[in-house]
């Protein structure tokens, strides 16, 4: 299984925004997409935590209420689950740390989409998610600054489903032989793409 980062990004497209993932969809991708809340509490579709690189507006998302983001297209993410019909695999990556109630919102509001798989580099987000409920699906986020010991801890724990791995674990043995789904990013060039996706689940961008 491959996972498009972020959704189809070109010239049409802008990263994380509706069309791009219509068109991902369209294509039979599963995505993987960020979420961060508004200051009301609405959980949208956006990487980053401020509005600086994409929109040049030095604000944080927090401390935006969803209907002055809707001006900027950035979506709900009820709104790309609805789109996804129940046919693809969503990854949510929850990206800031999120307390117990928020966390008990995101479940709430996800739980009819049986596709949806958590993932966070905050592992304390996944390990409230599984106080909540020890059923949803959860993975666990790993940088390329991480060790293979930090990876290898996990390895007999049965309530984290997968790991999210930065490519640089591709080709280490002990962290291919644990018993977990394992997706490894991003996957940016064709040479990379055609060496690793046979054999390896990869997060990739637009190739």
């Amino acid at each position: 299984m491959h996972i498009i980062h972020r959704g189809i990004v070109n010239k049409n497209y802008k990263e994380n925004c509706l069309d791009s993932f219509i068109e991902s969809f369209k294509r039979k991708f599963g995505i993987e997409t960020d979420i961060h809340t508004t200051k009301d509490n609405e959980f949208v579709c956006f990487h980053d935590f401020t509005l600086r690189r994409i929109f040049k507006i030095n604000k944080s998302i927090k401390n935006i209420n969803y209907k002055d983001l809707k001006k900027f297209k950035i979506p709900l993410l009820n709104e790309v689950l609805e789109l996804s019909n129940n046919k693809f695999p969503i990854f949510i990556e929850i990206k800031p740390l999120l307390n117990k109630k928020l966390l008990s919102k995101l479940i709430n509001e996800t739980k009819k989409f049986k596709k949806c798989i958590f993932i966070s580099f905050k592992h304390e987000n996944i390990q409230n998610l599984l106080k909540i409920n020890s059923k949803v699906k959860v993975g666990i986020s790993f940088s390329n600054k991480d060790s293979v010991k930090s990876i290898l801890k996990y390895r007999l724990n049965k309530k984290i489903k997968y790991l999210i791995l930065d490519k640089r674990f591709l080709d280490n043995k002990k962290v291919q032989l644990m018993s977990k789904e394992k997706y490894y990013y991003t996957i940016k060039t064709r040479k990379e793409f055609f060496k690793y996706n046979k054999n390896n689940n990869l997060i990739f961008e637009n190739l």
